[in-house]
């Protein structure tokens, strides 16, 4: 099956919605490819049945801020909307997507082609298009935008873009397991928020304090990334257990039996911060062969450098198609 259009995203997280998303203002047509079943990425919100009652964890990005303007303006419409909504236990500046931290990757998905649980395989050049392989399946682009993981976009990139691969691939994430756990009653920790960077938890949260949140007590408790990688093989339930150990050690209370554990390894959790790089290298675009990436590891480990960098990509794409 072979078909041409417009463009072809790879992936559908902040990035490449924000380029799809500005793209479409700009009058330019654009079909997004995402493995995912459903929206969030590392801004992934996981759900769980306990008895009859649905509880939602924020086990990815914990919440976000926005400093340049162009990003401010979308959070200011986003709250407006309902979208996201400010988390003081956090931070001054801290945002959160309501109900949950995904919000904002559905919001946008939502008028966009997106095509949820699609793998693409492989891309290739051939002529004057880029050809999509997703599984027996391929289709015809005129341009392409790769805009997944640093360690994802250096496998996709091998023969396409070798020179970008490889430095995709210098690019190495640090990686976090999160703890999902939900309590019958709750715990007798009184700040909603504990950080220690020294420590074997650098995050926990009372998930359920969040806005536009409700439920049993709930708690998202990420590992610092040295603690990660020490134990990133382990099984889920092996790490829930010692995970659940230091959390109630640092928070200084007496182990409780939660009604709720589960564990989630994040292999790709954290670009590292960019140096070399100035802010007017936010996006890649070749415009004579059609090709662009974006994403949070040419800028920097932040949610809106994730969107700053779709969005300028798809100006370049509009400017310089």
């Amino acid at each position: 099956m072979s078909q041409t259009a417009s463009v072809a995203i790879i992936g559908g997280g902040m990035a490449g919605l924000a380029c799809a998303t500005e793209l479409a203002k700009r009058g330019v047509a654009s079909t997004v490819f995402d493995k995912g079943r459903g929206p969030g990425g590392r801004m992934a919100t996981r759900r769980a049945n306990v008895g009859e009652t649905e509880i939602r964890f924020d086990h990815g990005a914990q919440y976000f801020t926005a400093r340049d303007p162009a990003f401010i303006a979308v959070c200011d419409e986003w709250q407006t909307l309902g979208v996201v909504a400010p988390w003081a236990a956090a931070g001054s500046d801290a945002l959160v997507g309501t109900p949950g931290m995904n919000e904002p990757i559905r919001h946008m998905a939502e008028t966009l082609d997106v095509r949820w649980g699609e793998r693409v395989e492989s891309i290739a050049r051939g002529g004057d298009q880029w050809r999509v392989t997703i599984g027996d399946a391929s289709q015809n682009f005129a341009q392409i935008v790769v805009a997944v993981p640093a360690e994802q976009a250096a496998v996709l990139l091998a023969e396409a873009a070798p020179e970008i691969a490889r430095q995709a691939l210098a690019s190495e994430s640090e990686p976090c397991w999160a703890i999902m756990a939900a309590f019958s009653e709750p715990l007798d920790i009184a700040a909603d928020v504990l950080r220690n960077r020294s420590a074997p938890i650098r995050w926990a949260a009372r998930n359920g304090a969040k806005p536009g949140r409700e439920g049993a007590e709930s708690w998202v408790i990420h590992a610092s990334p040295e603690y990660s990688r020490a134990i990133l093989e382990q099984s889920a339930e092996e790490v829930s257990a010692v995970m659940l150990t230091h959390f109630f050690d640092q928070a200084g209370i007496a182990p409780v039996e939660p009604i709720h554990c589960a564990g989630h390894r994040w292999r790709f959790a954290k670009v590292p911060a960019v140096t070399g790089r100035g802010l007017g290298e936010l996006a890649l675009w070749n415009a004579d062969s059609g090709f662009g990436v974006a994403g949070d590891w040419l800028v920097g480990p932040r949610v809106e450098s994730a969107f700053l960098s779709g969005h300028a990509l798809a100006k370049l794409i509009a400017q310089h198609p």
